[in-house]
């Protein structure tokens, strides 16, 4: 009797174990796993403008050059001042110092200091840039453009591309004849916004991945080389001409589908 009383018992166990959900995906006996991928896109105007300025300077002394280059500075971010850059977006990069041991200037100071504008007017880096060339600045790298919040453009990119995923669901579903019951995983597969890669949380699947590598390798670019001796630019040279920025994304949506 006993022996029996451990049969049934077992017996009843291995029932309750079939009428549970699948615990590795979540889908119940009456539902029917769909996995769909898909893409999303925003753009947005960037707004924001980055350039490294600055200014070098030569003499038979490091305080003469010091003192030189301390002047020329301090015209340069009077011109930037002059078209409404605060203070606090003129940020000091670079300060040295150096003793020159080749080349023509050999025995000579030399006196260096770049700093780094920002500007929330994108359209007008271009004549802060002229400015700057004019107010004597020979070192010169930018300008580049960014987006202030680009996560809030990524988040709407993201959206766009749940709402594709749901789409095609109920395209799926309706052919079916069954409906959507559930959502059941949603996984970031990470995208590109500009030159900027977009890491996901992991890769979706082979073809995902191809798909997604057909653009550049997620390596940021590097920052653009400083010029030196910058050209003076030609009087009444036209702004910036500021585009947009596409982000694109990917996503891998689990749904559990049942009938009607």
């Amino acid at each position: 009797m006993r022996n029996v009383f451990f049969l049934s018992a077992a017996t009843l166990a291995l029932a309750a174990c079939g009428d549970r959900a699948d615990e590795v995906r979540g889908v119940d006996h009456s539902e029917t796993l769909l996995s769909v991928s898909a893409s999303g896109q925003a753009e947005s105007k960037p707004d924001r403008a980055q350039f490294n300025a600055g200014i070098e300077t030569f003499s038979r002394s490091a305080t003469e050059a010091s003192e030189a280059n301390a002047e020329k500075i301090a015209e340069i971010v009077a011109a930037l001042r002059e078209l409404g850059v605060e203070e606090d977006d003129i940020q000091t990069q670079n300060v040295s110092v150096r003793r020159v041991e080749w080349g023509d200037r050999k025995g000579q100071y030399q006196a260096s200091n770049v700093f780094q504008v920002t500007m929330d007017n994108p359209d007008r880096a271009g004549a802060a840039v002229s400015a700057v060339t004019e107010a004597g600045a020979n070192v010169l790298s930018g300008p580049s453009l960014t987006m202030s919040d680009p996560e809030t453009v990524a988040n709407l990119a993201y959206a766009d591309a749940y709402k594709a995923a749901r789409i095609r669901a109920q395209a799926y579903a309706k052919a079916a004849d069954m409906e959507i019951g559930r959502v059941l995983y949603i996984r970031d597969a990470g995208g590109q916004q500009g030159q900027q890669w977009l890491r996901g949380a992991q890769a979706m699947n082979d073809a995902m991945v191809e798909s997604a590598a057909a653009a550049p390798p997620p390596v940021a670019p590097p920052p653009p080389p400083l010029v030196r001796t910058a050209p003076r630019p030609e009087e009444g040279s036209p702004g910036m001409m500021v585009g947009t920025t596409r982000s694109q994304v990917y996503i891998q949506v689990d749904f559990a589908l049942r009938e009607k």
